[in-house]
C-alpha cells in the first residue's frame, strides 16, 4: 500500500511507457537524486498546474497578510514584550513564502527544478530554517501564556530585552539545525515531484537517517509536549477560576461576578483558545511532511511523487494561517488595521473598551506604562 496513492494514480503517461518522473531534471541536478523516484512515470501536468496556481495564491496571501501583521503589531498601541512573539513569528512566516514561494510557481511551470544543485540546497534549508523558527516561537508563544494565566502575579512580567533574547535564542537553534546537511548529516535533495526539495529521506545509512529522527524530536515533538503541558494548565486555571466565580455569585444570590478580573479571566480564556488555535493548525501543516519523511526513513510504506506535493503544499499554508487568526481575533488589530489600511476595514469597528483576545497579548500589556 503506498503513501496517498498508488504510481498508477499519481503519474501520468504520455505515449511511451519508458518516461520517469526524472526525465526532465537538469543534468548537474541528477546527482542529487534518488533512485528510488525512477520506478514513477511522470506526474500529469495538471498536477503541477494545481500545485503552482495554490502555491502562487498562498504565497499573495502569506506575504500581504504577514506584512500587515508586522506592520499593526509593530505600532504604538501594540508594541509590547510579548506581541514581539507575535512579530518574529509572521516575519518568520513572511520570509518563508517569500523565499519559497515564486521558485515553486516558477518550477511548476516548467515541472521541474530549474535553478541547480545549490539553490535546491538553499531552498531547502531556508524551508527548514524558517518552519523551525515558527514552530519555536509559537512553543515561547504557549510559555508565554502559561506564565501570565497560570502563574499570574507570580511571574516575572517579560521585558522587551527578554523577548529579543528569545528570538535570537529561536534563530540560532533553527540556524543550527539546519545548516547540519550542508556539512554532511543528511543533505539537502530534490522531492518526488522535483519542483521543490528538502531533506533526504531515502538514503538507507544510520548516520543519515539519524538526522531526521533527532530533527524531529526536538522541532516537533519536544514543541508538542511543551505546548500540550502548558494549555494543559492553562484551561485547568481559567477552569477553576470559572468556577469559583460561580459559586461566589451563587452564594451572593447574584446572576454573574462579571468584575473586571471576571472579565480579564474571560478575555485569558480567549486568548488560550486562538494561541491553541493557531498552534494546531501550524501542526496540521506539518504533520503530512514528517509521515512522509518517517516512511521515508523508516520504510513504513511507498511514498509517490503526487504524496510529495501534499508535504509542500500544508507546509507551505501554514504561513497564512497566522494572519488571518489575529486578523479575527483582535479587536485592537482590526481597529489599527481600519486606521492605517482603511481599504481593509471589512467588519464593524469594535468598541474602544473591549477586550482583548489574541494569541499573545493580555488586557494588563495594552495599558499604557504609567
Amino acid at each position: 500500500m503506498s503513501f496517498i496513492a498508488e504510481p498508477t494514480y499519481s503519474a501520468w503517461q504520455s505515449g511511451g511507457g519508458n518516461m520517469t518522473v526524472v526525465d526532465k531534471v537538469p543534468a548537474d541536478m541528477l546527482h542529487m537524486i534518488d533512485p528510488y523516484w525512477y520506478q514513477y512515470p511522470p506526474m500529469n501536468p495538471l498536477w503541477h498546474g494545481i500545485l503552482g496556481f495554490v502555491i502562487g495564491c498562498l504565497c499573495f496571501i502569506s506575504v500581504t497578510g504577514n506584512y500587515l501583521v508586522i506592520s499593526i503589531f509593530g505600532s504604538k498601541g501594540l508594541r509590547t514584550p510579548s506581541n514581539l512573539l507575535v512579530v518574529n513569528l509572521a516575519f518568520s512566516d513572511f520570509l518563508m513564502m517569500l523565499t519559497m514561494g515564486p521558485p515553486m510557481v516558477y518550477n511548476c511551470i516548467h515541472e521541474t527544478w530549474m535553478f541547480g544543485p545549490f539553490a535546491c540546497e538553499l531552498y531547502a534549508m531556508l524551508g527548514s530554517l524558517f518552519g523551525c523558527t515558527s514552530i519555536w516561537t509559537m512553543t515561547l508563544i504557549a510559555m508565554d501564556r502559561y506564565h501570565v494565566i497560570v502563574k499570574g502575579l507570580a511571574a516575572k512580567p517579560m521585558t522587551s530585552s527578554n523577548a529579543m533574547m528569545r528570538i535570537v535564542a529561536v534563530w540560532l537553534f533553527a540556524l543550527g539545525w539546519t545548516v547540519a546537511p550542508l556539512f554532511g548529516w543528511n543533505r539537502y535533495v530534490p522531492e518526488g515531484n522535483m519542483t521543490a526539495c528538502g531533506t533526504d529521506y531515502l538514503t538507507k545509512d544510520t548516520f543519515s537517517r539519524s538526522y531526521i529522527f533527532v530533527y524531529s524530536l526536538f522541532v516537533y515533538f519536544l514543541p508538542l509536549l511543551v505546548i500540550i503541558y502548558s494549555y494543559f494548565f492553562i484551561v485547568q486555571a481559567v477552569s477553576a477560576h470559572e468556577k469559583n466565580m460561580r459559586e461566589q455569585a451563587k452564594k451572593m444570590n447574584v446572576a454573574s461576578l462579571r468584575s473586571s478580573e471576571a472579565q480579564q479571566t474571560s478575555t485569558e480564556c480567549k486568548l488560550a483558545k486562538v494561541a491553541l488555535m493557531t498552534i494546531s493548525l501550524w501542526f496540521m501543516a506539518w504533520t503530512p511532511y514528517l509521515l512522509i519523511n518517517y516512511s521515508g526513513i523508516f520504510e513504513l510504506s511507498k511514498i509517490t511523487p503526487l504524496s510529495t506535493i501534499w508535504g509542500s503544499l500544508f507546509a507551505k499554508a501554514n504561513a497564512v494561517y497566522n494572519p488571518i487568526v489575529y486578523a479575527i481575533s483582535h479587536p485592537k488589530f482590526k481597529a489599527v488595521l481600519a486606521q492605517k489600511y482603511p481599504a481593509c476595514n471589512c467588519a464593524p469597528e469594535p468598541d474602544a473598551g473591549g477586550s482583548v483576545a489574541s494569541g499573545t497579548t493580555v488586557a494588563s500589556e495594552d495599558k499604557p506604562a504609567a
